[in-house]
């Protein structure tokens, strides 16, 4: 009742702020709304019902907290063909059939939802999703390009669209030509590029489209009222509003329900009005200062309700849209309330400024989707792409060229088999991702005694297989400490180092740790810290140059270094022969260390190192962690674990625990081993036993004149790390200070 109580406090306490959100938001969404229903050849008021419509529903029923829904950029070229094509090019045909289309992808992402296949966003290869973001981006700014330049006859394909463009430009110097309206779109594309660099506080109160829309109304008021000339900018080239907005809806036509080019467009909507909501969803989660995670499924089931909603009523299809929602986190929205304000005053806008909507000219409109298309397509993201590895820009282009030419569904599966056939190529097996796909390949435990997770993922993690590692992760608490191990893996893809990334953020938000370990051992496909990782040695197509490629982790073992000053080097190294000659390495077989931390006099080294027990099909590989003191005086060999099962092995094999006069806990907690008791209890003084018995467990072996300590059997987390070297260098002063003869 108390935890009831304090919500609905905290919901009035943040209304004022929600409600400004959604008003700002609410500029945003009117100009666009109306360009993108422009853009898809779908009446203008069909944009901002879509906004109304799930603004309302979401916020009512969704599972996110500060996103905002409406008409998105990826759908234009979907509905823009759909109402092309559909009914032969009778556009209102093509419309209201178009309508019926929107309503049972609205039903199947409501069935999507349900069944909770939010998780199918996981399988689309990051690189073909970019590139498919492009594809939408450049189709959006070939057609708009035109409408901007007041050329409205311009039909055809993307390519056709683009290769006209210089038409359009050279119209502009034709003497029968009236440029105002181009004027008008070429000066609102220049509102948009350089409103982020003016950097007055209260011009930036009014977002560039809402300052393009009032610019473009005001002088469309100047010529009626203060000029003798006539409004140069023809009544085709303005926005048209019917009289009663909300009366009147057009009917949808489900006549072609069973037609295959109905299907395909039906899911053609429900797969980018998903993926674009989950990749929005997951993008504004991060931007949530509350660092809350939205249910998926549950939004995606709102979604589909509110796409069923506003079909009905002649409007777009419903998703989540990354920009609005980032305004929204911006001004203060801190719940789903601003959503249903932005609604609201949508509402109102067009019941009181009807007169003015129809002031605003299309080019005006127009020069906003050009701006949008051209950094969903910006050379920017080209050159970040290339710089991940030259597999990943032959996956962008593919999926680009093929939704160019083609269409949005099958461009995405070109991009999906291309990331397959790359895999296959730099794995140079097909076999090995046929034998490995369905096995299981995440082993997840919580370490004894600890708020430390291990994940474990072995054989390979791409796309194809992520979900099961996601599963796992999902089920960690983001204030407790996760280690991700890929050092029995033997390929990595961009997706899943890229998805990572996320939780990384999360967990570090939230109080605890995400550490991704074992990947510096794999070669890679470029000098990017997320580029393709595989054992197996890359092709000289995809071979990365020689500049070094470090892991985030081994960057931050690099600034452990910097911080004390000392140095560290990231290669391989099988020298060896000072490791061997502990105990703990006796009968096991070293195979190189590498990131080793060494001070100037090489007394303390810490360093990953990789040793295999046992031989044939029980021969196991180990990567751990360990760190070597140098100490100044020869000092008791032993061997100090703590007591348990393995323990329990020593002494059934004849090894005696030691035990220390005076401390008989110390000999329940700890088993102490070496050759000579009498020398080892004289070493252990009261000082060095509480230093134990007051520190966390260690195995720690001494071999005279140097100490080994390790943690557990594996590599250790950065916070690991630090820990270890804190421990390691007091345990040091410890033994320094001791005097015995």
């Amino acid at each position: 009742m108390k935890e009831t109580n304090k919500n609905t406090s905290d919901f009035i306490k943040q209304l004022p702020k929600n409600i400004f959100s959604g008003f700002v938001v609410s500029l945003i969404a009117l100009p666009l709304g109306l360009g993108l229903a422009l853009a898809s050849e779908a009446p203008p008021i069909s944009g901002v019902i879509a906004a109304v419509v799930g603004g309302i529903i979401v916020s009512l029923f969704g599972g996110s907290n500060v996103t905002i829904t409406g008409p998105g950029n990826g759908l234009v070229v979907v509905l823009l063909g759909a109402i092309t094509t559909l009914a032969n090019g009778d556009l209102y045909q093509g419309y209201i059939f178009t309508l019926a289309a929107i309503i049972c992808s609205g039903a199947l992402m409501v069935v999507i939802g349900q069944l909770k296949l939010g998780t199918l966003s996981d399988f689309f290869p990051s690189s073909a999703i970019q590139g498919m973001l492009a594809a939408i981006g450049i189709s959006i700014f070939a057609k708009q390009f035109h409408v901007m330049l007041s050329n409205t006859g311009i039909k055809g394909d993307t390519i056709s669209l683009l290769s006209n463009i210089p038409k359009s430009i050279l119209l502009l110097f034709q003497p029968e030509y009236s440029a105002i309206a181009a004027i008008v779109g070429v000066a609102s594309l220049f509102i948009m590029v350089f409103y982020g660099k003016i950097r007055n506080k209260y011009f930036q109160l009014v977002p560039a489209p809402m300052w393009i829309v009032i610019i473009a109304v005001s002088l469309s008021y100047y010529y009626e009222f203060f000029s003798s000339h006539p409004y140069p900018i023809d009544q085709k080239l303005l926005v048209q509003i019917p009289d009663s907005v909300f009366s009147n809806f057009p009917a949808p036509d489900f006549s072609l329900v069973f037609d295959p080019k109905f299907i395909g467009v039906v899911v053609a909507i429900t797969l980018i009005s998903s993926i674009e909501s989950l990749l929005s969803i997951k993008a504004v989660d991060k931007l949530d200062p509350l660092k809350r995670r939205s249910n998926v499924n549950k939004d995606l089931t709102a979604l589909g309700i509110a796409s069923i909603a506003s079909g009905f009523i002649g409007g777009l299809n419903v998703v989540t849209v990354i920009a609005r929602s980032s305004v929204n986190v911006n001004n203060g929205g801190s719940n789903r309330s601003s959503n249903f304000f932005h609604s609201v005053f949508l509402i109102l806008f067009v019941v009181l400024f009807q007169d003015q909507l129809r002031r605003i000219p299309l080019t005006a409109l127009a020069a906003i989707l050009v701006y949008t298309g051209y950094k969903l397509a910006a050379p920017g993201n080209l050159k970040d792409v290339a710089k991940i590895g030259k597999e990943q820009l032959i996956i962008f282009f593919a999926t680009i060229i093929a939704t160019i030419t083609t269409n949005l569904i099958t461009g995405i599966l070109i991009g999906i088999i291309t990331t397959i056939i790359i895999h296959f190529v730099l794995n140079k097996s097909i076999v090995f991702f046929a034998r490995n796909l369905f096995k299981p390949n995440v082993l997840m435990f919580k370490e004894g005694g600890s708020s430390t997770y291990f994940i474990s993922v072995k054989n390979f993690s791409s796309f194809l297989n992520y979900s099961s590692l996601k599963k796992r992760l999902d089920t960690i608490p983001e204030n407790q400490d996760a280690i991700i191990d890929f050092s029995l893996c033997d390929f990595v893809d961009y997706t899943v180092q890229e998805s990572l990334l996320g939780y990384q953020e999360t967990f570090k938000r939230k109080g605890g740790s995400f550490e991704i370990t074992g990947l510096d051992i794999h070669g890679t496909a470029s000098e990017h810290p997320l580029a393709v990782r595989s054992l197996i040695p890359f092709s000289n197509i995809f071979k990365k140059r020689a500049k070094s490629n470090l892991t985030k982790r081994q960057e931050d073992l690099q600034s452990i270094a910097n911080d004390y000053s000392w140095s560290y080097d990231p290669k391989k190294n099988t020298d060896v022969l000072e490791i061997q000659n502990f105990l703990f390495f006796k009968i096991k077989k070293i195979n190189y260390l590498n990131n080793s931390i060494y001070d100037p006099a090489s007394v303390f080294r810490i360093m990953d190192i990789e040793f295999s027990e046992g031989e044939f099909i029980a021969r196991t590989l180990v990567r751990a962690t360990i760190l070597t003191i140098q100490l100044k005086k020869e000092f008791a060999k032993f061997t100090l674990d703590k007591e348990g099962i393995l323990e329990f092995v020593y002494k059934f094999a004849g090894f005696k625990d030691i035990s220390i006069d005076g401390h008989p806990d110390f000999s329940k907690r700890f088993f102490l081993l070496g050759e000579n008791p009498e020398k080892i209890r004289l070493c252990f003084t009261n000082e060095l036993v509480l230093f134990f018995e007051s520190n966390p467990y260690y195995h720690i072996e001494c071999n005279g004149n140097s100490l080994l300590l390790m943690r557990k059997e594996r590599l250790a987390s950065i916070k690991e790390i630090k820990a270890l070297l804190d421990y390691g260098n007091r345990l040091e002063k410890v033994i320094s200070d001791i005097q015995y003869d």
